[in-house]
């Protein structure tokens, strides 16, 4: 803001102070009164300000405590200005009490009318789930409004032909049928294929008819069809199950005659271009049911083109491709599980295997982006295989795609229990918009007469509608740290030489031979290993002990030049928690070359874990260079009361145990 604006705001508010001399404060008993703003425009402690003549002039004291006042409340505001300018989005409308209740596969973005003006379709659940309704906005407003018999599943728009003009049809989804309009007006219904009932279902349903069995039995032996048969029961059924002994008779005697019909509904729906990958062309629905399979609906004659089953009951779509060209198709179902599927495949080509259950499927280039119930998002291969995984900071709640045409960007959202919208490409984070309530919908496009429009509805019902600036660039590690730069770069792997290529093919030929040799050598190996042992457990040459009576171990060091070495023993006691009391120590060696002023030691008390050194001298006798072993273990003899050490070390007897040989080095 520039002096003459401060100025001219300055003017404005000081309207209302009273301009008194400075001289005449103290007679008047009170202070003049200036807005907060000022202390912050005009800094200096100390003073009132106010303007005469066009400057600011000091009309009386400020306390300290008004003075960080209105610092404080002028920093907010300028913090919230430059967030503001810094955002890549401008709020274009939020309305808290708009009543809409959805998700985002109720979400539709349409030119309705063919007059390039986009409305927001939306299959409206209610307010706790009661009164669906199918809205059509326009801007912010309502502009249609019709009720559902039952509350929505899916909302998607697509060309039904090529004539002109080229108006899109709305498909809505409602329990078993598909409500397709044209121009906001019914066009057609489409119904999903009845399904054969349960044998044992009928025959109890036709004895009631006969009035064989009477309520309380039809109950029991339903109940009992319902545990165990594979077949579900039919909804006429389900709602006798549900009520009250009193309410029974009067059902089966109006329902009795009417003959049992099994009706599954509809779980999700997306559309499958026909034949051409052009934005305009025509589209085929596909339709989840909770029968656990995949239809394909012809767009004109609104039949079903195939069908394909799945162990599951699908309840997220994603297609790509042509269905009369090629065209693949992942499901993600009830069971944690995503299944792909390809054309002419009646079955599920590759299996991915979630650790919870998805909240969300966005494809995003070639890879799918899931979104799981243990705060995470998961990238995926066609083929299964897992490429990255990003945790989030709160539950996810719904996802989308974000398209934006005019860039070439493609990235998932995905709103959050703590009311954020984080925006990803790949695991980069791009772009955090915080919302005043729990996002549960998300949907952008063209909107209005706007390419990039974010639409939002939250858990209260609100509606936040954004509009993303043309200026706007989304820069990766313009949000959090991610992984460093260097891990995408490409290793340099140099080219094939041809001493490499001469070096496989003998591999791949010689390849039995060499394996047989390779096992060969390495069972020598082994071979010798265990004789080495064997010989070190029989000689007592050992470091540790191998019995669990006496859990030592020993380690020697030789330090020195000659002729005159030092010896350390670092003796260590290895059991848990017993310590080990009177033990000795004693050195067997070759008296022609080596003399030990101390060859024998009493051990003192061993602490389980620590290491205690006990250091003794050794001295070479032979001028020729001659050296030898010198043992290290335990004697048999234990030195009664009244020997001496010198008796002692004239003549131990070796006891097999821990110990070790060493060798010192010929003296220079």
């Amino acid at each position: 803001m520039s002096w003459d604006e401060r100025l001219r705001l300055s003017r404005q508010k000081l309207n209302r102070v009273q301009r008194l001399p400075h001289g005449d404060l103290p007679a008047l008993g009170r202070k003049a009164e200036c807005p907060e703003p000022l202390y912050a425009r005009f800094p200096e402690p100390g003073r009132y300000w106010a303007l005469r003549g066009g400057w600011p002039k000091p009309v009386a004291k400020a306390t300290s405590a008004k003075m960080a006042a209105a610092s404080s409340s002028d920093s907010d505001c300028g913090r919230a200005e430059s967030n503001e300018a810094s955002s890549k989005w401008l709020d274009a409308h939020y309305d808290p009490v708009a009543n809409i209740h959805t998700f985002s596969s109720c979400l539709a973005l349409a030119d309705l009318h063919g007059d390039g003006e986009y409305k927001l379709v939306v299959g409206d659940l209610g307010p706790g789930g009661q009164h669906p309704r199918l809205k059509v906005l326009k801007g912010p407003t309502v502009l249609t409004e019709s009720p559902l018999p039952a509350l929505p599943a899916a909302a998607a728009t697509f060309l039904m032909e090529q004539h002109e003009p080229r108006t899109p049809a709305l498909a809505l989804a409602s329990g078993p049928c598909v409500y397709v309009y044209k121009n906001l007006r019914p066009y057609f219904k489409f119904s999903l294929p009845q399904l054969p009932p349960n044998p044992l279902e009928q025959d109890l349903w036709n004895q009631a008819k006969e009035d064989r069995i009477d309520p309380l039995t039809l109950k029991e032996m339903l109940e009992g069809i319902r545990e165990k048969a594979e077949v579900p029961l039919s909804v006429q059924s389900l709602r006798f199950l549900q009520l009250e002994l009193s309410e029974m008779e009067a059902f089966v005697s109006q329902h009795k005659s009417k003959s049992i019909k099994r009706q599954t509904v509809i779980t999700t729906m997306t559309t499958l271009k026909k034949n051409l990958a052009d934005e305009d062309a025509v589209s085929c629905l596909v339709l989840g049911t909770e029968n656990k399979e995949l239809l394909v609906l012809d767009p004109e004659a609104f039949i079903i083109l195939a069908k394909m089953s799945l162990p599951s009951v699908p309840v997220f779509l994603d297609v790509s491709g042509q269905f009369d060209v090629e065209f693949r198709l992942a499901a993600a179902c009830r069971n944690g599980n995503i299944y792909i599927l390809r054309r002419d495949a009646k079955r599920p080509k590759y299996c991915i295997e979630l650790s919870a259950q998805p909240v969300g499927l966005v494809r995003v280039h070639k890879v799918l982006v899931v979104g799981s119930t243990q705060d995470s998002l998961h990238g995926f291969t066609h083929k299964g295989k897992k490429l990255w995984t990003v945790q989030m900071p709160a539950a996810i709640l719904t996802m989308n795609l974000l398209e934006q045409h005019s860039r070439g960007l493609q990235a998932v959202m995905a709103g959050l229990a703590n009311g954020e919208v984080r925006i990803y490409r790949d695991k980069t984070l791009l772009n955090v918009i915080r919302t005043p309530d729990a996002v549960t919908s998300l949907c952008f496009g063209r909107y209005g007469r706007e390419d990039n429009t974010l639409i939002m509805t939250t858990r209260g019902g609100g509606l936040i509608i954004k509009i993303l600036k043309r200026t706007a660039v989304f820069v990766e590690g313009g949000g959090e740290a991610g992984p460093p730069p260097a891990q995408a770069l490409k290793l340099n792997v140099p080219r094939k030489t041809r001493l490499y290529v001469d070096q496989t093919l003998r591999e791949r030929e010689a390849g039995t031979a060499m394996h047989r040799t390779f096992q060969t050598d390495l069972y020598l190996l082994r071979l010798r290993t265990a004789r080495a042992y064997v010989q070190a457990l029989e000689s007592s040459l050992n470091p540790v002990s191998v019995t669990a009576r006496e859990p030592l171990k020993l380690h020697a060091v030789v330090q020195g030049l000659g002729p005159t070495f030092k010896l350390t023993l670092h003796l260590q006691n290895t059991s848990a928690a017993r310590p080990i009391l009177g033990l000795l120590v004693c050195f067997l060696y070759n008296e022609v070359l080596y003399a030990l002023p101390r060859a024998f030691f009493k051990v003192p008390l061993l602490v389980p874990g620590l290491s205690y050194p006990l250091e003794t001298f050794v001295e070479s006798l032979s001028d020729k260079g001659i050296s030898d072993i010198i043992k290290v273990g335990r004697p048999l003899l234990v030195p009664r009361r009244g020997d001496s050490e010198s008796e002692v070390d004239k003549a131990p007897t070796w006891l097999p145990g821990p110990g070790g040989c060493l060798q010192p080095p010929r003296p220079l």
